[in-house]
C-alpha cells in the first residue's frame, strides 16, 4: 500500500476514535455531541483521501473523490454548528438549523449525483487529481463562508463568557482547528487549483495537530474524564493496529479474515470494555454528586440549627423578665399585700400562678436546650445534700397537688443520714422538679410517692405515680427531644413540649448518673428513676469544667 495512503488511514482512524471518545462520555451534552460530529466529518474526509490515493478501480476512485470533497466541504458547517452550541449548550433555533441542513442536502446531491462540482478524476503527469465542474466555486464559498462564521462565533463567545476555563478552551479549540484547516486549505484547496495534487495527503495528516491540541485541552482543563480517555485511547490503539494490519493484507481472503477479526473481536471487546468503564465512572460521579449535595445540605442544616438556637435564646431571655415580674405581683396578691383576697379570687390566682410557673419553666427549658446544643451549658459542682433538696421540692408541690386532689408524699426511708453527692444543686433541682411535675401532669387521681435510698455506691431516687402509665416503647422514647407519651399524654397535658425529660436526661448524664422510666402498661401508673454516684468526683469535675470552658 502507498505510504501516503497508509498514513492518511491511520490518522483517519485516530479521528474516528476521538469522535467516539467525545460522543461516549457520561452525561453527554450537546456541545460534546456536536464536536463528535465535527470529528466524524474530519475522519470521513481523511478516509476519502486515503481511498483516493489507494484505490485502483475507477468506480472506487470516483466515489472516493466525491466523498472527500463532500466531507471536506461539510467540515466547515459541522464546525460552525459546534461553535453555536459550545459554551452555551443551547441547541440552535429552527432558522439556523435550516441554514445548515439545506446547503448540506443540496451539496450532497451535487457531489454524488451530478458533475457540477466534480467533473471526474484524471491523471496529471502521473499524479491523480480531479477535474472541476462548472459550480466548483460553490465549494469554496461554502467552505470559507462557514469558517468565517465560526471564527466570528468563537470571538463573540470569547468576549461574552466570564470563566477563564471557557476562555482557555475557546483559544485552544480555535487555535487547533484553524491551524489544521489552514494547512488543509493550502494543500487541498489552493494548491490543486494552482499547481498539482502532490500534497493532497497532507491536509488529513495535519489533523494530528488538532488531535494533540484538543487532547491537551481535555486533560489540562478536565473537559473529559481522564480514566475514560485512557481506556478509550487504549482501545483505539488496539483498533488502529488492527486497521493497519488489515490494510496491509496481501490477498482478498486475508483481508476478509482480518476484517472479521477487527469487527467481531477488537470491535466488540473495545465496546464492552469502554461501556463498563463508562458505567463505573457514571456511578462514581453520581455518588460524588450526592455526597456534595449531602455536604451542602448538612452545612445548611447546621446554619439553620444555629439560627434556631440563637432565636430561642434571644426570645427566651426577652420572656424571662416580664414573667418574673408577673410571678412577683401574683405572689404579693396571694399573700394579701394589696388587701384581703376572697377564696374565689385566691383559687383563681393560684391557677394563674401555676400557669405562669409553667411558662417560666418552658422558657428555662428552651434556654437550657439552647445552651446544651451550643455547648454553653455550665455546671457548678459542690458537695450537696440530695435528701434536703428532694424534701424542699416535695414541699413546693403540696399546694398544686392539693388543688388536683392528689396526695404527694415521701416513702419511708432509712433512718441513718444519706451521704452527700457531688453535683450542681440548681441543675439537679431542675431534674427532680421535672420528674415530679411530669407525674403531677399525668396523674388525675391517686397519689405520687417520692423515695430516696442508698444503693451500693449511688443514691437512687424514684418518683412513682398512679397516672396514665405508658407502654415499654414509650418509656424508652420519652427522654428524647420533643417526644411525649402518646395520645393519652397529649390529652392529659395539651400544653407539654416534650423537653423536660430530655433536659433532665442530659443533666443526669453530665453528672455520670442514670435516668429511666418503668411502667406496667397504660393506665397502670409510671415510675421514674434517677441514680447519682456518691463517690467523690473532684478530679472528674475539674476536667469536666475545664472542657466546658475550652
Amino acid at each position: 500500500m502507498d505510504l501516503r495512503a497508509s498514513t492518511v488511514f491511520i490518522v483517519a482512524a485516530i479521528d474516528f476514535a476521538i469522535a467516539a471518545i467525545f460522543y461516549m462520555q457520561p452525561r453527554r451534552d450537546s456541545s460534546r455531541a456536536a464536536y463528535a460530529l465535527f470529528a466524524l466529518v474530519v475522519a470521513l474526509w481523511g478516509l476519502g483521501v486515503g481511498l483516493f490515493l489507494w484505490a485502483e478501480n475507477p468506480k472506487v476512485l470516483d466515489l472516493s473523490a466525491r466523498l472527500l470533497y463532500f466531507a471536506g466541504g461539510a467540515i466547515a458547517p459541522a464546525f460552525y454548528y459546534f461553535t453555536l452550541i459550545f459554551a452555551s449548550d443551547k441547541l440552535p433555533g429552527a432558522g439556523r438549523k435550516m441554514f445548515l441542513i439545506v446547503p448540506a442536502a443540496a451539496f450532497f446531491f451535487l457531489y454524488f449525483f451530478t458533475d457540477m462540482i466534480i467533473g471526474g478524476f484524471k491523471d496529471y503527469g502521473g499524479q491523480r487529481g480531479f477535474s472541476a465542474g462548472p459550480f466548483r466555486l460553490l465549494f469554496d464559498a461554502n467552505l470559507w463562508g462557514f469558517m468565517a462564521l465560526s471564527l466570528f462565533e468563537l470571538f463573540r463567545k470569547y468576549r461574552s463568557v466570564a470563566s477563564r476555563t471557557l476562555k482557555t478552551q475557546i483559544i485552544l479549540v480555535s487555535f487547533g482547528t484553524y491551524t489544521v484547516l489552514g494547512i488543509a486549505g493550502i494543500t487541498n484547496v489552493v494548491n490543486p487549483l494552482i499547481f498539482d495534487f502532490k500534497w493532497l495527503w497532507v491536509g488529513p495528516v495535519a489533523t494530528i495537530i488538532w488531535v494533540a491540541i484538543v487532547a491537551y485541552a481535555l486533560l489540562r482543563h478536565q473537559l473529559l474524564n481522564a480514566r475514560i480517555i485512557t481506556t478509550e485511547l487504549f482501545v483505539s490503539l488496539i483498533w488502529l493496529a488492527s486497521v493497519v494490519e488489515t490494510a496491509l493484507s496481501q490477498s482478498s481472503s486475508e483481508l476478509i479474515r482480518k476484517f472479521l477479526i477487527l469487527v467481531l473481536g477488537v470491535g466488540f471487546f473495545g465496546y464492552f470494555l469502554i461501556r463498563s468503564v463508562l458505567k463505573e465512572v457514571s456511578s462514581r460521579e453520581e455518588i460524588e454528586r450526592l455526597a456534595r449535595d449531602l455536604e451542602r445540605a448538612n452545612i445548611e442544616l447546621k446554619r439553620l440549627d444555629r439560627a434556631k438556637s440563637e432565636f430561642i435564646s434571644i426570645a427566651s431571655h426577652q420572656l424571662r423578665t416580664p414573667l418574673s415580674i408577673i410571678k412577683g405581683y401574683i405572689s404579693m396578691i396571694r399573700e394579701g399585700s394589696y388587701g384581703k383576697v376572697s377564696p374565689e379570687i385566691g383559687t383563681t390566682m393560684n391557677k394563674v400562678y401555676l400557669s405562669n410557673e409553667r411558662l417560666i419553666k418552658l422558657v428555662n427549658d428552651l434556654l437550657d436546650l439552647s445552651r446544651m446544643e451550643s455547648g454553653r451549658m455550665k455546671y457548678e459542682f459542690a458537695e450537696m445534700d440530695l435528701k434536703a433538696l428532694v424534701d424542699s421540692i416535695v414541699d413546693e408541690f403540696q399546694l398544686p397537688a392539693g388543688d388536683k386532689g392528689i396526695k404527694i408524699g415521701r416513702a419511708p426511708s432509712q433512718s441513718s443520714g444519706f451521704p452527700k453527692v457531688f453535683g450542681d444543686a440548681w441543675k439537679l433541682r431542675q431534674v427532680i422538679f421535672n420528674l415530679i411535675d411530669n407525674s403531677l401532669k399525668y396523674t388525675n387521681t391517686g397519689s405520687i410517692e417520692i423515695k430516696l435510698e442508698k444503693e451500693d455506691d449511688s443514691l437512687k431516687l424514684s418518683v412513682k405515680d398512679s397516672g396514665i402509665g405508658m407502654s415499654q416503647e414509650t418509656a424508652d422514647a420519652v427522654f428524647h427531644k420533643f417526644v411525649r407519651g402518646g395520645k393519652d399524654a397529649s390529652r392529659a397535658n395539651a400544653g407539654g413540649t416534650g423537653l423536660g425529660l430530655y433536659i433532665a436526661k442530659r443533666i443526669v448524664d453530665d453528672h455520670k448518673g442514670e435516668i429511666w422510666a418503668e411502667s406496667e402498661g397504660e393506665g397502670k401508673g409510671s415510675t421514674f428513676f434517677v441514680t447519682l454516684p456518691i463517690t467523690n468526683h473532684y478530679e472528674y469535675t475539674n476536667k469536666f469544667n475545664e472542657n466546658k470552658h475550652n
